[in-house]
């Protein structure tokens, strides 16, 4: 065991992935001399060659497309998009190719592939760098969408998406990127792409969240907590499509009390569709009505404002005071 950051537990699983996998190619903008905007790549085109770590132009549609070619070809390409902002000149691609082929094709043709995509704001960086969009990617049938919510996770998580058969969506919740250190086991272990994962068993409240509002819905908790004790359960996704309802309906049973804490837009989002069939299958369980504390409806504001657009300990404290009243 070693402590990493997410960023390196990523580089490491590429790396041991590679090397299991010969099969694998990475490509897209600056991933092979530069290692990626964020590093994540760093040593791949050293260790493996430009065939197997290549540079692509600026065009996510050409990425993306490269990737369809090269999967239904016996290849498994990983293809890293900058920015969330940016990926969606590729969408045609993943809508309409990436999670059909299989069916297209009666089986016959599979797109095996794993999308990278640093996700979410925190970093205040500018338009289109900052998106958080994953209920969109959610709603397309044939695809996985993952998301890690600290190192252990993001090496499991990716090593279990480069053994799938499937395309897979990898949202890399950049804010934390850096932020979090973690004990990682240096040997080869996969974590499943379709299982929650319950941080801590309790019975008064559920809190579902993931990637890097998990970590604000902790710290929320700890400041809660020192003035109004409660058993709460903790709960981090893990995996956005498909949901593993079987854990999240089973702890609304058990708790009746329902917090939702995610970044992205309200409307529509995937806080909203856990809520209905939250109240779908557990209606005369509940204690209180499902409560849902998410991003606005509007653009990500630019640099510090955006502080005032994420769920902070605030407005997540806000939110246990409404579901527990």
């Amino acid at each position: 065991m070693r402590e990493l950051k997410i960023v390196d537990a990523l580089n490491e699983a590429l790396h041991q992935g590679m090397e299991q996998n010969d099969k694998i190619i990475v490509l897209g903008e600056d991933v092979g001399k530069e290692g990626g905007v964020f590093r994540v790549t760093t040593g791949l085109q050293k260790k493996f060659g430009v065939e197997r770590s290549v540079d692509t132009p600026l065009s996510e549609g050409g990425i993306i497309g490269s990737a369809i070619g090269l999967s239904i070809n016996g290849f498994f390409p990983v293809c890293e998009i900058q920015f969330d902002g940016f990926i969606w000149p590729g969408f045609d691609h993943i809508i309409n190719h990436v999670c059909r082929f299989r069916t297209r094709t009666r089986g016959r043709l599979t797109t095996p592939m794993v999308i990278r995509v640093p996700f979410g704001g925190g970093i205040h960086a500018l338009e289109h760098h900052s998106e958080s969009m994953e209920a969109v990617f959610s709603h397309i049938p044939g695809i996985n969408v993952v998301i890690p919510s600290d190192p252990f996770s993001a090496k499991g998580l990716l090593l279990g998406a480069l053994e799938s058969k499937d395309p897979t969506i990898f949202l890399e919740p950049k804010k934390i990127y850096r932020a979090i250190k973690q004990e990682v086991p240096e040997e080869y272990y996969t974590i499943p792409l379709n299982k929650a994962r319950i941080e801590r068993e309790g019975s008064q409240v559920t809190i579902i969240s993931y990637g890097a509002m998990l970590r604000e819905t902790k710290k929320a908790l700890a400041e809660f907590i020192k003035t109004n004790p409660i058993d709460f359960e903790l709960i981090d996704l893990v995996s956005l499509s498909p949901i593993d309802y079987d854990t999240v309906i089973a702890s609304a049973k058990k708790t009746g009390r329902i917090l939702i804490v995610n970044e992205e837009p309200r409307t529509a989002g995937l806080a909203a569709e856990i809520a209905a069939v939250i109240q779908e299958k557990c209606l005369f369980d509940l204690q209180a009505p499902v409560i849902r504390v998410t991003g606005f409806d509007t653009i990500m504001p630019l640099l510090k404002n955006e502080d005032y657009y994420i769920p902070g300990i605030k407005r997540i404290t806000k939110g246990l005071n409404q579901v527990l009243a």
